[in-house]
């Protein structure tokens, strides 16, 4: 492999133009699945013969003149803590492994419905939490893919499957996606329905999506994101046409009087990530700086004094909500839940009501303050790394101080990969996260894909496996 794996745009125009049919693409991806999942472990239920069934039922709807859409025939990769009928939803679990699902989650039936070929399920943390996975990262199989959507990052990575759905409630999207060197997208509390899928910490749950180019992640959120009555924070949602507006805001000139500004958070930010990271992310915004000038101003601004804390009361929502879900089941079931699960809600029920209810006021807040100050300062995103470090050993799925502010506020987050650590690390893939406000999916993914434009396309080097 010496370019990156297939894209869903790729692909999709090769679909279009009759150069590729949905079959021959699975077989592609079994193939790569042949190739690396012995080593890298990303899939849990890999449905062969369903895939096969699908693909050819979306050939011959290609041969009927009926095409669904950039999605049509394209294979992905659906976590295995969201349903899909007829497959089981193991959730990391040892004895939910057959627990076969009876209908689709909403996002799953989205994107069956706009042609996507449902390959199967990726494997996840136990529980969507911090216990280490079978994954392994494709760039360094001693070293962790992340947590909690471990396989759907691994899968992507390797091109097991073009996209893949993903969850996050602390970092479980940005930085599995960081470690592996692949895109995503977690978008706005509440814009992608969480029906049919595992809860954690139910104020916090997001549902977002992995690929191989900020266009691919588009393509994916604008199929599953919407309003669903099944859901009763999405149903406050809208559907959105960020393809429409991604190329809109592409192929037209920022205003010089009213500038987009991108602000580099420090603080926290800057305490908790390595050195490397900051480096690498300063070089690509540099680059971008140096490629827009004329159009993006900059600053560098500490975040809201309150972000000091955000960590903590992250932490103790995530734990009273994961205890409150899961107390009576680990109460029956001591032996299937691994170690740090279990500490996580042990830590609930020995939570204060009122330290929780302190969490929840100060999320509300501060989830308003910061929307607002997107507002007050002109700023259009704020920048900082996707994690703190490349990919650490196998034995961690790594620390998710960068990723869990934002799914604490529930602001729409973007990550893509801008570089690779030193040779002796292995080239580990790094990456940057752009974070914007409430519901600016658009127009962030417009922002990534002119920093994608100015790093440059992604191009791995060939797996060391």
């Amino acid at each position: 492999m010496n370019t990156g794996p297939l894209t869903i745009t790729a692909a999709a125009e090769s679909i279009r133009r009759g150069e590729l049919t949905p079959t021959a693409l699975l077989d592609q991806c079994l193939a790569r699945i042949d190739r690396y999942e012995s080593r890298v472990r990303a899939w849990v239920v890999i449905d062969r013969d369903g895939a096969r069934a699908q693909a050819e039922r979306l050939t011959a709807e290609l041969q009927a003149g009926q095409n669904r859409g950039p999605l049509h025939g394209i294979p992905v990769g659906v976590k295995d803590i969201i349903d899909v009928f007829d497959l089981p939803t193991g959730c990391g679990s040892k004895l939910w492994a057959n627990s076969y699902a009876r209908r689709d989650a909403t996002c799953v039936a989205r994107l069956r419905q706009a042609g996507a070929v449902i390959l199967g399920k990726t494997v996840t943390t136990a529980y969507a939490s911090f216990d280490p996975p079978v994954t392994r990262n494709p760039w360094n199989l001693e070293r962790t893919p992340g947590g909690s959507s471990s396989g759907s990052a691994a899968a992507v990575a390797c091109g097991m499957c073009l996209g893949a759905l993903a969850t996050q409630t602390g970092g479980s999207i940005t930085r599995p996606a960081s470690y592996c060197g692949v895109y995503s997208l977690k978008p706005t509390y509440g814009r992608v329905s969480v029906d049919g899928v595992l809860p954690l910490a139910p104020s916090m749950d997001h549902v977002g999506v992995m690929a191989n180019c900020v266009r691919d992640l588009a393509i994916m959120f604008q199929v599953i994101a919407g309003p669903d009555k099944r859901d009763s924070e999405a149903a406050k949602s809208n559907n959105p046409d960020v393809l429409w507006e991604l190329g809109r805001r592409l192929h037209s000139t920022p205003s010089a009087d009213e500038p987009p500004f991108v602000c580099r958070l420090r603080g926290l930010f800057r305490e908790r990530a390595e050195p490397l990271m900051w480096d690498v992310l300063d070089d690509a915004f540099n680059d971008f700086v140096g490629k827009y000038r004329d159009h993006v101003s900059h600053e560098v601004s500490v975040p809201p004094a309150a972000f000091a804390d955000v960590l903590r009361w992250h932490r103790t929502v995530m734990a009273v909500e994961a205890a409150s879900y899961h107390r009576n089941r680990i109460a029956r079931h001591p032996d299937d839940y691994p170690p740090h699960i279990t500490r996580l809600i042990e830590e609930g029920l020995n939570s204060p009501a009122t330290d929780y209810a302190e969490a929840r006021a100060e999320q509300a807040r501060l989830a308003e303050e910061v929307n607002a100050g997107f507002g007050r300062s002109r700023t259009s995103v704020y920048l900082t790394p996707a994690a703190t470090s490349p990919a650490p050993l196998a034995d961690s799925t790594g620390d998710p101080a960068m990723n869990s502010p934002w799914s604490f506020l529930g602001l729409p987050t973007v990550s893509l990969p801008v570089g690779w650590s030193a040779a002796e690390e292995g080239a580990l893939p790094l990456a940057t996260q752009v974070t914007g406000r409430r519901q600016s999916e658009s127009s962030l993914l417009a922002f990534a894909a002119m920093f994608e434009a100015t790093v440059g396309e992604f191009h791995p080097r060939p797996l060391p496996l």
